[in-house]
């Protein structure tokens, strides 16, 4: 597994802004013939950097590192940002390495320090981590020296994860930060393209979800002119715990559920609804000849 810090873009974000799509790590299903070492070298320039394919996807926890057509690989890579005004360097570390303790990690990534603050603008580079399982008689040392090619790094390793030196208890994660880890234009390409899959696919996903709301939410309506209040608020909830919906749909469901949550005499719940109904409704307005007085006092909270 890698580890992973979530931020605000996506890699379909990062297509359509024109960021580096290769921010993070990216699939690769194994081709017939195809070894580690020939992946690494397509991707990272180096095919000793197997040892990465084979402790990014835990290989070696199950019994060996032998990959077969069809499987597919989690391949680490190293993100990128653009430093915004005000971020630190301990900012940074917080937000991608999820400790704001690792910022000289980071600021060493990107040949700084980490008592100086980044320069607004500046693209820094977030370096990969692999979530290393112990195996019996690890040490810090000995993950040092297969990662990172040195085993006397092993004092980073410890105090990247708030450890001393000690040996490894079998099954215990370390974190290993791969600073000096990059892409090759072969795994940028590799990266872009799955980067493209995965947006194409997460489009296609959003439509049949939005077709899908197209037959439930006539339901939903439906139910609530029935009173038949509580239904329709599960009915509405499953719709918004799918995602995916259109800007319209949401108007409906959520007018919907104000009439729902008002019936049930949940005030707060209803203005909620209300307000989500606002944002999504062009033209949100109620007319007081026919909307009742609970609804109209629950919009007027917002």
């Amino acid at each position: 597994m890698i580890h992973r810090r979530a931020h605000a873009c996506s890699l379909a974000f990062a297509l359509v802004l024109g960021w580096p799509a290769w921010g993070r790590a990216f699939p690769h299903v194994v081709r017939p013939g195809e070894t580690l070492a020939q992946i690494a070298a397509r991707v990272y320039g180096d095919p000793r950097l197997e040892t990465v394919l084979v402790g990014a996807n835990a290989l070696d926890s199950q019994g060996g590192s032998a990959i077969v057509p069809g499987m597919r690989l989690e391949i680490p890579a190293p993100q990128h940002h653009q430093v915004t005004a005000g971020e630190s360097w301990a900012d940074l570390a917080l937000t991608w390495l999820g400790d704001d303790k690792r910022a000289d990690v980071l600021a060493r990534a990107n040949h700084a320090v980490a008592w100086v603050p980044p320069v607004e603008g500046l693209e820094i580079e977030i370096p990969a981590v692999v979530s290393h399982i112990a195996s019996d008689g690890e040490t810090s040392t000995s993950i040092a020296g297969r990662y990172l090619g040195d085993p006397n790094r092993g004092w980073e390793l410890n105090a990247y994860n708030g450890r001393k030196e000690a040996p490894l208890r079998r099954g215990e994660v370390l974190l290993v930060p791969l600073t000096s880890l990059s892409l090759t234009e072969a795994g940028k390409a590799d990266a872009l393209q799955a980067a493209e899959r995965a947006h194409t696919e997460g489009k296609s996903a959003a439509l049949a979800l939005q077709r899908k709301a197209d037959e439930e939410l006539p339901k939903l309506v439906g139910e609530v002119k029935s009173g038949r209040y509580v239904p329709a608020v599960a009915r509405a909830h499953l719709l918004l715990g799918r995602g995916g919906l259109t800007r319209p749909q949401l108007a409906v469901l959520y007018r919907a559920l104000i009439e729902a949550y008002v019936a049930l005499d949940a005030p707060d719940e209803a203005a909620t609804a209300c307000a989500s109904w606002k944002l999504n409704e062009a033209q949100a307005t109620l007319d007081p000849r026919t909307t009742s007085p609970k609804i109209r006092a629950a919009c007027s909270k917002h």
